[in-house]
């Protein structure tokens, strides 16, 4: 008399663990083959391989960056910047040969 007791005592249980059972069953027995699934994504896959591989050998040819080169490019576009243009430079000097007195900022 236990048996049958605890029988329904678990039977949520019991009906949950074979509807779970029987949806992975036949999840496997309708779903496609992995190889199949592999055969139609390897395209994507070496695509990918190869694109991972190209950063890597890039990243280990082309130099690291060194605080003193990013301060040299950042001088030399500062020293350019607050530099006059020539044809100002040429315009100033005429002007100042006039007698008129200019100031540059």
């Amino acid at each position: 008399m236990e048996i049958p007791e605890k029988l329904l005592e678990f039977r949520f249980q019991i009906l949950s663990a074979l509807g779970s059972a029987l949806a992975v069953l036949s999840f496997c027995y309708l779903a496609p083959n992995l190889i199949n699934i592999l055969s139609y994504f390897s395209p994507l896959l070496v695509s990918t391989a190869l694109f991972l591989a190209a950063i890597v050998v890039i990243g280990r040819i082309s130099p690291l960056v060194t605080e003193d080169s990013v301060e040299k490019a950042g001088e030399g576009l500062l020293a350019y910047v607050e530099s006059e243009p020539e044809h100002l430079q040429q315009h100033l000097s005429a002007e100042v040969g006039a007698g008129e007195t200019v100031t540059a900022h």
